[in-house]
């Protein structure tokens, strides 16, 4: 595992990561819920994991800690915001400053915000 040193986690025991995996300059984790990166994963500069919101829905306004989930081999592109509950499937890529807000299936390399799909790796 290699971590930049300017990469903030909020809370690390929060944190599980795969061998091999990467987290580069300015990544965010924020790990108010469990955040799993698998094998061989790599965070590039400037992504922003965020395992927590709020229940809009309720005037209490209760935090939510749903948990997020990178598969082994994906890549999570500069900048991209990876959104609380999302999982992002085996070999899929998350495109720069890319918005994922919902699941993305193995394989899929999605780009823009709201992420959508551009192809399937080959």
């Amino acid at each position: 595992m290699h971590v930049y040193p300017s990469v903030r986690i909020a809370i690390p025991w929060n944190l599980t990561v795969g061998d091999y995996s990467a987290m580069g300059d300015r990544a965010i984790v924020y790990s108010l819920g469990r955040i799993s990166l698998g094998a061989r994963v790599t965070v590039s500069q400037g992504a922003h994991l965020c395992a927590g919101t709020h229940d809009y829905r309720d005037p209490a306004m209760p935090l939510l800690k749903l948990p997020i989930t990178i598969e082994d081999d994906a890549w999570i592109c500069a900048e991209a915001f990876i959104g609380p509950g999302v999982r992002v499937h085996q070999k899929a890529i998350v495109g720069a400053r890319c918005v994922a807000m919902k699941d993305v299936a193995a394989g899929e390399i999605v780009v823009g915000n709201p992420a959508r799909l551009l192809r399937s790796r080959a």
